[in-house]
């Protein structure tokens, strides 16, 4: 099977199980469940391309998924979200502990990389599932955004790329494709889409006072600007560490930091915007 038809297919088989998982049953239950176990291989993934693997590291990979548990239990208002989040508490100090008897040579770095994979991963999976039990359109929709955003951008700049003078490149060093007006182009259909979903009520959630238009705009805005940021930032990680991939999770397409990339930044941003929104009343 050629490359193309490879990323076609598995992209075609995400797209699909990102769709079901949310809409299936009656809450997102599958959804959360994946959540857990992408949160897991994701900062999994981010230990290996940071440097060796230890014990420590393990634990980090599953202390992952007891926090986006956690989340769960707390978005469907069980109390039993409090004792996962007190594990998962008490499993982060462990490891940052360890150090104390650990004979590494830089402890500092040891805790840079454990804690920035559990802000950089499982936080923004937390996110998700928060947007997933506020309502499962908000979720749904920072998807699909996401992804009219990312053939927008690849679109205007593969156009714009063929100028005479070629296209203005944001960070050359770090994606030398990504350009101001793939970004710019991004926004453009990604806004669009937004105001085409609003028009089925996807968006009612967060503006229940009639401004769902400026509520779409403003979702599919930080969904752009900091899905591109995220993407950016893990095309640094992987250019640091020079490799192409994150792991080999889907062929054609890499590993889960690939698939989630984008969503590592767009995801806790566009959370705080529907919750700020949803209780806007009471907070001023």
């Amino acid at each position: 099977m050629s490359e193309f038809w490879k990323r076609t297919l598995f992209g075609a088989i995400y797209v699909a199980v990102v769709v079901v998982s949310i809409l299936a049953l009656d809450r997102p239950y599958l959804f959360s469940a994946i959540s857990c176990v992408m949160a897991t291989m994701a900062v999994r993934e981010f230990h290996r391309l940071a440097g060796k693997r230890s014990i420590f590291d393990f634990i980090c990979d599953r202390s992952a998924m007891i926090l986006v548990f956690a989340s769960v239990l707390l978005a469907i208002g069980s109390n039993y979200g409090l004792i996962a989040l007190l594990i998962y508490f008490l499993c982060i100090v462990g490891v940052l502990l360890a150090e104390l008897w650990r004979k590494a040579e830089n402890p500092i770095a040891n805790w840079g990389t454990e804690v920035s994979g559990q802000m950089m991963i499982a936080v923004p999976f937390c996110a998700m599932n928060g947007l997933a039990y506020m309502d499962r359109w908000l979720l749904l929709a920072l998807f699909v955004l996401i992804w009219v955003n990312d053939s927008g951008a690849y679109c205007v700049g593969c156009l714009t790329a063929k100028r005479k003078n070629g296209n203005h490149k944001m960070f050359p060093r770090v994606s030398p494709k990504k350009s101001w007006e793939g970004l710019i182009g991004g926004v453009v259909f990604a806004i669009g889409a937004a105001l085409l979903l609003n028009q089925f009520g996807w968006f009612d959630k967060i503006a229940p006072n009639g401004y769902s238009c400026l509520a779409a705009i403003a979702f599919a805005v930080l969904t752009c600007v900091f899905g591109t940021l995220g993407d950016l930032m893990e095309s640094l990680l992987k250019r640091t560490v020079g490799v192409k991939d994150s792991g080999m999770f889907m062929p054609g397409h890499g590993g889960v930091l690939d698939r989630f990339d984008s969503i590592l930044l767009a995801a806790p941003m566009v959370a705080i915007f529907c919750w700020i929104c949803c209780n806007w009343s009471s907070l001023f």
